[in-house]
């Protein structure tokens, strides 16, 4: 849903990227640097900061691309390489906040009588097979896999609401039930776009 807008951004923003002076890739890797920092500070229990280092990181993803386009740098490589850190950055964060919850840092709570931190592991499941399913569903000759209601930017955003509101276990549960909602929408578009 949110990808179109990143995309219009992006564009907008192509003038006003060329003059930074970092590579794409160098964007792309400190955005997941910028990840795990936040993954560090969830671990601690800092839930407002975790929720901001993800902001930081997500405008370091949103910008790699623009800068890619403005200084017409755009690879291959590049889109694999961001590809690979977005999916290493989900992981990372969320492990943050297992450990934060585990360890008592985070006040762990339950949702229909499961631990949050188990929640947790099923959002990350969820994301890994959205992204999953639109590799492998193009990689068969599906078109436009970009559809769903849960994709990074959304999961992202509902996470950062969450740990900004206190709501981080039903911000958690909303990821979780959206990521697998989109798989289904995912697994539909694909069986249409390959039969």
């Amino acid at each position: 849903m949110l990808t179109e807008l990143k995309d219009t951004i992006r564009k907008s923003v192509l003038p006003l990227v060329s003059w930074i002076p970092l590579s794409p890739n160098s964007l792309t890797i400190t955005g997941l640097l910028i990840s795990i920092w936040a993954a560090v500070v969830f671990s601690a229990g800092d839930l407002t900061g975790g929720a901001l280092l993800i902001l930081l990181s997500g405008f370091f993803d949103m910008v790699d691309g623009a800068v890619a386009r403005a200084k017409g740098l755009m690879t291959a490589f590049g889109a694999v390489l961001d590809s690979v850190c977005d999916r290493y950055a989900d992981a990372i964060i969320f492990t943050g906040i297992i450990y934060g919850l585990i360890s008592g840092n985070i006040v762990q709570t339950f949702i229909f009588s499961v631990p949050l931190w188990l929640w947790v592991v099923f959002a990350i499941m969820g994301s890994y097979l959205v992204s999953y399913i639109r590799s492998r569903a193009e990689a068969a000759g599906a078109k436009s896999m970009n559809v769903g209601i849960a994709e990074r930017p959304e999961r992202m955003l509902i996470l950062v609401a969450g740990s900004l509101s206190g709501y981080l276990g039903e911000a958690i549960f909303i990821i979780v039930v959206l990521t697998h909602v989109t798989i289904v929408q995912r697994l539909l578009h694909a069986k249409r776009s390959l039969v």
